[in-house]
């Protein structure tokens, strides 16, 4: 039986979602987890892979369970297997040709920037900081020149495994509340450091370095390292998975999370 489930994680003591020989990652701990429920080995996939010290307020995986389980159990059960920054939040059974990653329509992330003179310190691993003054209106225009179908290489990581480099980037907006800026991106698939290395972009544009048609200059000319350096890892969320409707997951794989990076 094929397994959905929807999970939500603060990634700060995480090297990363991917198993690693150390154990110490989310994939790792939910295989744990899940397989002392099971009483056997369980393997999972997940929607998007995140790296180390990156939150998830909706990452959804599937597995192909070995035995016959009520959904508590999947729930409550590997909940109670979970480190605490972990927890499981709903699962579905799923047709067999459900694949978590496969299937995802597209991925949202946000990343959230704390803008002030000194650093935050009960948001601390759960925001990013930049002490000076930023322009959202600069931002906001360097975002737009972001959508599209584009070759996005100028923002691509260079251990980057994808295949191709073009991807269709539906959302790129920057807003502001108090001394938060919040950014929001959804494509249908992202590059590795994609996200950090824009919110790197628009960061290089809002303190004043360069003017916001820039942006269109760096994708044009596809080179990594004429863009601004990879932000931190800190603020960023995979915040949203969109499925077709005909899976039946919960809020399309979204998870609306109450606390205060996610609720801007």
């Amino acid at each position: 039986m094929r397994i959905a489930l929807g999970l939500e994680y603060d990634g700060t003591a995480f090297a990363g979602w991917q198993t690693q020989p150390h154990g110490n990652t989310v994939q790792d701990a939910l295989e744990r987890a899940l397989a002392e429920i099971a009483g056997a080995p369980v393997r999972t996939i997940c929607a998007g892979r995140t790296d180390a010290g990156v939150h998830a307020a909706a990452q959804v995986a599937h597995f192909d369970a070995p035995v016959i389980r009520p959904e508590n159990a999947w729930v409550r059960g590997v909940n109670a297997h979970l480190p605490e920054h972990i927890a499981v939040r709903w699962v579905r059974a799923v047709p067999a040709d459900f694949h978590a990653r496969f299937s995802a329509r597209s991925r949202s992330y946000r990343y959230v920037l704390c803008n002030h003179a000194v650093r935050p310190a009960l948001l601390h691993g759960r925001v990013g900081w930049f002490h000076l003054p930023l322009d959202l209106a600069a931002m906001q225009a360097a975002a737009a020149r972001l959508i599209g179908e584009q070759d996005f290489s100028a923002f691509r990581a260079a251990g980057c495994q994808a295949k191709s480099p073009v991807k269709i980037l539906h959302q790129a907006e920057a807003r502001r509340d108090g001394d938060y800026f919040i950014f929001d991106f959804r494509a249908s698939a992202f590059l590795h450091h994609m996200v950090r290395n824009m919110v790197g972009a628009l960061v290089h544009v809002g303190k004043g370095a360069e003017q916001p048609e820039w942006i269109a200059d760096i994708l044009a000319r596809r080179d990594r390292s004429l863009a601004a350096p990879t932000f931190s890892p800190h603020g960023l969320y995979l915040s949203g998975v969109e499925y077709e409707a005909r899976w039946q997951l919960p809020l399309n794989g979204r998870i609306i999370a109450p606390f205060l990076p996610l609720a801007f």
